[in-house]
């Protein structure tokens, strides 16, 4: 029993109701008592309305000195199209913790994009009873962080397409008396930003009047190429529609077309500097040093070159402080931040990581999830997220379900949207052991990192004693530290507590230090291909796009970043329908573009699109209002 005054015993029901009505069951507490339980006081936090609060970064400068808690991440088997419920393992383990095992918690998970809520595979609050709450406010605006990405998106990709078209109609001279006006005395200076400029160019004058005519001309003039810029415009919308567009089709852009398209917002490389920055400063260093494209000379061009850093950084100036809601058992959670793990590197925040690992202490539990399969998500959690914030994860959890060892053993396709056939409702021992040896290479992939996997099995009314008997076995001998069924969905917290023990002792019997995957000092290729390795691949085969932007971004010094691989989420290699562990297949590299500002290389392997489509039958269809109580109904 927890000695918190803010956990909450939950009636549970069977059949499980809709996770929405659930949800909308429990009265959240005012996020304050949640806050004080947390030992944040008022002046730690900004309040938007009763159950949401923006937790400030100085809360780590005042906790400097105090001992982190252990460190958990949550990724899984390779999943079906339904998901294997990471995000509800997530919540259910740390209400487990908190509310049965009476230990400090804290859980810090992504906050969702409206594409997938609206689309195919609906919110990601958790599901049952292990939910966050409100889960409405959750799965929607929230607190407005994905709309400020968007915003400073579109931002850059207006300054970039303004800064052609002013550039093609103006002289040096005109266009550097525009950039550095007069003032009413007749002076000129540069804006901050404009220094910054001028020291990438080796210019070391402050005064614009000193300048020569060379020197005007390299510092006013970008030279953008068209064909090279990778910036795109982004909404929070599966919008299929927007993949490839047209710009300056207007008569006043004089005839400037050219293609682009949209992306969704979650795969912006804001929302990757969101999540990977570690402070106010470095975030405004990261979103200048954002490369949108190379002149026509082949020189990286930045945000600062640009001229709008810091102006992004306005815009995103209370996004970077992370959002502090409730489980529905009145433990802690922190949404910060929503990258895709199979566009983009799929985890939540560093520093609502490093914030909740200090407000936890010793002893206490900080429980982060990661996007998709372990081989997306959890190998971008240890390559990239790790790497620059320095923190060491002491277990890793591998969530899996009976259903998705089946299809991997060579069950009938998953599809959402459709019943699920018999064979996933109905004994079949030899299938969820032939399936295994996609959990298998998982567990191995994970151990090779030096962290203690916990395997969750998370159990489904319909599956067997037997089944599930199959899946500890298979897990213990892959050597994964224990093998554990959960019913959190059914039960909550209570349904989670064998977990919750087992991930204590993992944290506890953790010996090893954190090994990467592949070292920073080899090229571009060879992380490529070490990453290829452990996904089962004999071997990687480029483009011939792929080999020029590898050569160019190596010789434009940018050799030495980490790598983000754009792959599908459903299988080990890059082809969807390859199911359980494939192996002997040529991995194919159709493009790589680089993300400077977040820091990371990103290949994008096979026909990756950074736009999800909608399907036939979107969620939207169940979503609507109740006008007498204003409840959202049909969220899922």
């Amino acid at each position: 029993m927890s000695s918190s005054t803010t956990i909450r015993r939950l009636s549970v029901f069977s059949p499980v109701p809709a996770d929405i009505d659930i949800a909308n069951s429990v009265e959240p507490l005012p996020i304050s008592r949640i806050a004080e339980e947390l030992n944040l006081g008022s002046q730690h936090y900004d309040l938007y309305g009763k159950y949401k609060a923006k937790v400030l970064l100085s809360v780590l400068d005042e906790l400097q000195g105090s001992d982190d808690g252990y460190y958990v991440v949550v990724g899984g088997i390779t999943p079906t199209p339904l998901g294997e419920g990471k995000s509800t393992t997530t919540v259910g383990l740390c209400q487990a913790l908190g509310a049965f095992l009476d230990k400090k918690v804290a859980t810090c998970l992504r906050q969702p994009s409206q594409g997938p809520t609206f689309g195919i595979k609906g919110g990601a609050a958790g599901g049952g009873y292990s939910q966050v709450i409100p889960m409405d406010e959750f799965n929607l605006h929230l607190t407005g962080d994905i709309h400020a990405i968007t915003a400073a998106n579109n931002l850059l990709a207006a300054a970039i397409d303004t800064r052609i078209f002013h550039e093609a109609s103006q002289s040096d001279k005109a266009l550097f008396n525009r950039l550095c006006p007069p003032n009413k005395e007749g002076k000129r200076t540069f804006a901050d930003v404009m220094l910054r400029r001028l020291k990438k160019l080796g210019i070391s004058k402050t005064n614009p009047d000193e300048l020569t005519h060379e020197e005007i001309k390299r510092f006013a003039r970008l030279d953008i190429d068209p064909d090279s810029i990778t910036w795109r415009r982004v909404m929070d919308v599966n919008d299929r529609f927007l993949r490839k567009i047209t710009v300056g089709q207007g008569p006043e852009e004089k005839g400037m077309i050219r293609e682009t398209g949209f992306d969704i917002s979650v795969a912006s490389e804001i929302m990757a500097v969101l999540a990977l920055t570690t402070s106010l400063a470095d975030m405004r260093e990261r979103l200048g040093r954002m490369v949108i494209g190379n002149s026509k000379d082949g020189e990286p061009i930045t945000a600062d070159d640009l001229g709008v850093g810091g102006a992004l950084t306005v815009l995103m100036k209370d996004a970077i402080n992370p959002t502090l809601m409730q489980t529905l058992e009145g433990t802690p959670v922190f949404v910060h931040a929503g990258p895709f793990a199979n566009i983009a590197h799929g985890n939540s925040s560093i520093v609502a990581d490093k914030i909740a690992l200090k407000l936890v202490g010793k002893g206490g539990f900080v429980v982060t999830e990661a996007g998709f399969g372990a081989d997306i998500g959890t190998e971008k959690f240890m390559n990239i997220k790790c790497r620059y914030s320095g923190l060491v994860p002491q277990c890793a959890i591998i969530v899996a379900t009976i259903r998705a060892l089946k299809m991997h053993g060579g069950g009938p396709d998953v599809v959402a949207g459709k019943p699920l056939d018999k064979a996933y409702t109905s004994e079949n021992v030899a299938l969820v052991e032939a399936g295994c040896i996609n959990l298998a290479r998982h567990i191995s992939n994970t151990r090779d990192y030096g962290v203690n996997v916990v395997v969750a099995i998370n159990k489904f009314a319909t599956d067997t004693d037997a089944e599930m008997n199959a899946v500890k076995t298979a897990a213990l001998a892959a050597r994964a530290f224990d093998a554990v069924v959960c019913t959190h969905h059914a039960h909550g917290g209570k349904g989670a507590v064998d977990l919750g023990i087992a991930v204590q002792k993992a944290c506890e019997n953790q010996t090893k230090t954190l090994k990467f995957l592949y070292p920073l000092d080899i090229s571009i290729k060879e992380k490529i291909e070490a990453i290829a390795k452990s996904y089962g691949a004999s071997g990687v085969e480029y483009s011939e796009q792929a080999d020029k932007q590898i050569e160019m971004y190596s010789k434009q010094g940018f050799s030495g970043l980490p790598i983000c691989m754009a792959k599908t989420q459903y299988s080990f290699s890059h082809i969807a329908s390859q199911k359980g562990a494939p192996v002997g297949f040529v991995l194919p590299i159709r493009d790589v573009r680089a993300s400077i500002g977040s820091g990371f290389i990103y290949p994008l392997v096979g026909t990756m699109s950074t736009m999800p489509g909608l399907p036939t039958r979107p969620c939207f269809f169940d979503i609507d209002i109740d006008i007498t109580t204003g409840k959202v109904m049909g969220l899922s």
